[in-house]
């Protein structure tokens, strides 16, 4: 079976994509919730006010992909293929999403919900956290090295199972350093 080649178009309030390649598309509005994106290749895209909540991706490329105001609840980009996978994210709600194990540098979440979220053994050095609440937000043998949480909230990261090496954190957010230790720390 051929599969197609779409460029330069704006799908808008649509539910269901052919398999695959998408290259400079403009998703608006759409709803992909449970969709089926095995296999699509979406190159320079961007999806504006869209729910892809539940997705499958299995060998699913994004390259160089902005999400928007998206609803992406419980996705594993971890099933995604892995070459020149990178992507932005910007007021999204990607709770109970898995980024296991991807290697994921430089990425951009701003203003978006990680609450639940698995960054497990992903490499996430130079990751902008702008923003972002991580509550409950897993982070277990983690690249984090000159990561950006400074506006970040809510996050628990052990320094002694990620590696942390001139990450930023604001004064405030230093709690979520030491949580494991169960100590009060009280501003005086």
């Amino acid at each position: 079976m051929e599969q197609i080649c779409i460029e330069d178009t704006t799908f808008e309030k649509v539910n269901y994509l052919s398999k695959g390649e998408y290259e400079n598309c403009d998703f608006k509005n759409c709803d992909f919730s449970n969709a089926d994106f095995s296999g699509i290749r979406f190159i320079e895209c961007s999806f504006t006010v869209c729910n892809l909540s539940l997705a499958i991706l299995g060998g699913t490329t994004f390259q160089n992909v902005n999400f928007t105001d998206c609803k992406m609840l419980g996705l594993h980009f971890e099933h995604c293929n892995n070459f020149a996978l990178s992507f932005r994210f910007e007021n999204c709600s990607l709770n109970m999403s898995s980024f296991y194990g991807l290697k994921i540098k430089k990425t951009i979440f701003s203003r978006t919900s990680l609450q639940e979220t698995d960054f497990s053994e992903a490499d996430l050095t130079e990751a902008l956290f702008d923003d972002c609440d991580l509550t409950k937000a897993t982070f277990s043998n983690t690249a984090l090295v000159n990561a950006d949480f400074r506006t970040a909230c809510n996050y628990s990261i052990d320094p002694e199972i990620n590696r942390i090496k001139k990450a930023k954190f604001s004064l405030t957010g230093v709690a979520g350093l030491l949580s494991k230790y169960d100590i009060k720390i009280d501003e005086i």
